[in-house]
């Protein structure tokens, strides 16, 4: 038997992470989360005896669109720590394997199929998407963390802890919520199961973290508001009633190796409103509206916005946007956004048919807004669905919005890969002469391995922009395509 060997599917992590070679740390799937037979999970160390994953399920969406309603389907999770190197045979029992990849394809991965079982090796923890058959539901999502080298202690006085089983700790939840107070951190072990919202308000140096699972059936997962020095960190956020994690007018956010999955309505992953010095590090996200949204004034949060980073990532976004920067802002008192870094990104799904609400990264100023100094890099679109590649527009949406926004300036999209046959046109809109898009450059852009640059060989009369294909109004001024 023949397996590939790949270096590293997951570098931001390094050969400190592990406690020695050779181990698998599995967890009992806790009481209240259904289990699913579509797949078999088999993981053998060289040198050890194999483990078997029991998948559970998760709940993923798709649009109706006729009726506008949500049709839900079932969908498998597979959670395991390990120190490499190991190796991996997942069986398929729906039906028999025709095609069977592992993505994101930027990891390189690319499997052995013997009859119905999919074999490859890893050798460090990271987050795949086993596809069989093309179906992008019926899916495996097999998320993999390195094996703790601290141990979090049942006794510690500053640990809320939940151990494996049913909201198995003894932290008060009330009326569906777990109040988090300064300096005290959530944890939840692997194999449990917390259903309940954690909320962090008018607090500092508080956490939630873990190898469990938070469920919050009846809200949102994680609530941060007016607080600082806060982290989420690694624990799965399983189908929650609204979105996975909403952090606003707070300072010092640190969204950490998180996997979530939603299939309701508004069921958004990451919403970020009014936040500072923010980090989005190393997760997985696949969720039934936008997997992340930056924005401004909304509900009861107001403030500019600074400094926040999204990397190292992987996103599907069954409906809406991967990645939703502007929308909402204060009309009365603009705001502004300045200064997003986002790279080192997989978007492996873009479903969206309404037009306005297209685009895998959409940068939209609305309300007043001001958008500025936002940097792209090293961004990787498979062939989603349906959308946009990029979108960025000055907009007066009525839906959401009270006026248009400012303006967008000062944006540089370097190293994007797009690798597909279904995306729509992109826009660049700016709304009129007072509130332009302004200083947008694309360096090294590739749209199936063609490099997109201002002095491409094509027909004279043609614009670069043609070839992505990408339409700029009047009021976007110095975009530019360069490659070095």
């Amino acid at each position: 038997m023949v397996y590939l060997v790949i270096l590293s599917c997951c570098p931001i992590l390094t050969a400190a992470t592990y406690i020695g070679p050779d181990a698998v740390r599995t967890y009992p799937i806790p009481s209240g989360v259904e289990t699913m037979d579509a797949y078999s999970i088999k993981v053998t160390p060289p040198q050890g005896s194999s483990h078997w994953i029991q998948p559970f399920q998760a709940r993923v969406a798709q649009i109706n669109e006729t009726s506008g309603n949500s049709i839900e389907h079932n969908t498998s999770v597979g959670l395991f720590d390990f120190s490499g190197p190991i190796e991996i045979a997942i069986t398929y029992h729906h039906a028999a394997v025709r095609t069977g990849v592992v993505r994101p394809y930027s990891y390189g991965i690319r499997p052995q199929i013997i009859n119905n079982t999919i074999q490859f090796s890893l050798q460090h923890p990271c987050n795949l998407v086993i596809q069989i058959n093309d179906n992008i539901f019926d899916t495996l999502q097999l998320l993999m963390n390195p094996i703790e080298t601290k141990v979090t202690r049942a006794d510690d006085p500053d640990v809320l802890y939940f151990g494996p089983g049913l909201n198995n700790g003894t932290a008060g939840i009330i009326n569906g919520t777990l109040h988090v107070p300064s300096g005290k951190t959530v944890y939840v072990a692997g194999g449990g199961f917390l259903d309940a919202q954690v909320v962090f308000q008018n607090v500092s140096n508080s956490a939630i973290k873990g190898r469990g699972i938070l469920a919050a059936k009846s809200s949102g997962a994680v609530l941060i508001e007016s607080s600082s020095n806060i982290t989420v960190e690694d624990v799965v956020i399983l189908n929650p009633n609204g979105y996975a994690v909403t952090a606003g007018m707070s300072q010092g956010v640190n969204i950490l190796g998180i996997r979530a999955f939603s299939s309701k309505g508004n069921g958004d992953g990451i919403d970020l409103f009014c936040c500072r010095d923010a980090l989005i590090d190393g997760i997985f996200m696949r969720n039934s509206d936008d997997n992340i949204a930056l924005y401004q004034h909304r509900w009861a949060y107001y403030g500019d916005s600074s400094n926040i980073t999204v990397q190292n990532s992987a996103l599907w976004a069954d409906y809406a946007h991967p990645i939703n920067v502007g929308t909402h802002g204060n009309t009365p008192h603009p705001e502004v956004m300045d200064g997003v870094t986002i790279r080192n990104i997989d978007i492996l799904n873009h479903h969206e048919p309404q037009i306005g609400y297209q685009g895998c990264i959409a940068i939209n100023a609305g309300d007043g807004n001001l958008i500025q100094n936002v940097h792209i890099e090293d961004i990787r679109v498979e062939d989603f669905q349906l959308g946009q590649l990029v979108n960025f527009r000055v907009m007066y949406n009525t839906k959401y919005n009270t006026s248009p926004g400012r303006g967008i300036r000062n944006v540089v999209v370097k190293d994007l890969i797009y690798e597909g046959n279904h995306a729509s046109p992109s826009l660049l809109l700016g709304y009129d002469r007072q509130r332009p898009i302004t200083n947008i450059t694309f360096v090294n852009l590739q749209i199936n391995g063609k490099m997109i640059d201002n002095n491409m060989e094509k027909p004279s009369w043609y614009s670069s922009a043609d070839f992505v294909p990408l339409f700029a109004n009047e009021h976007v001024h110095n975009l530019s395509f360069v490659s070095n």
